[in-house]
């Protein structure tokens, strides 16, 4: 009886609980959006929402956020981004800008119109809104 309890139990549980999120400031217009929408946003192929002119921001080098980010968002691992801007720098197009802390990622998302990035969802308050999680 305990084991077919605890099959029930851990069946009832989500498969996966998303630890991040992409999030934009709480007075953004956005309301939501589609994986592939933050993926040209991040890769520059799409720089508005509407009238709002979208800024991309990214936690520098190898933080685990960036990390996870471009692996289940983006679908590439390190050597294909690093690849991907260097054929793009030729084409005048730069890769989003760094913060160099997810804090600051945080309040640059809140004070910048249009900003646009990511944070572990414990790091989401009543400034931010949540447009995507993973």
């Amino acid at each position: 009886m305990r084991t077919l309890l605890a099959a029930i139990l851990l069946l009832s549980l989500p498969a996966h609980a998303a630890e991040y999120a992409v999030v934009v400031s709480s007075k953004s217009t956005v309301q939501s959006m589609e994986i592939a929408k933050i993926k040209d946003i991040f890769l520059k192929k799409r720089s508005f929402e509407g009238d709002l002119r979208i800024v991309p921001v990214n936690p520098l080098g190898n933080d685990p956020a960036r990390t996870r980010f471009e692996s289940q968002v983006l679908n590439m691992n390190r050597e294909e981004i690093n690849r991907y801007w260097v054929n793009n720098h030729f084409q005048g197009v730069s890769p989003p800008t760094t913060q160099a802390s997810l804090q600051s990622i945080k309040r640059f998302i809140e004070t910048v119109d249009g900003a646009i990035g990511y944070l572990p969802i414990d790091m989401v308050d009543t400034g931010l809104r949540i447009v995507h999680e993973y």
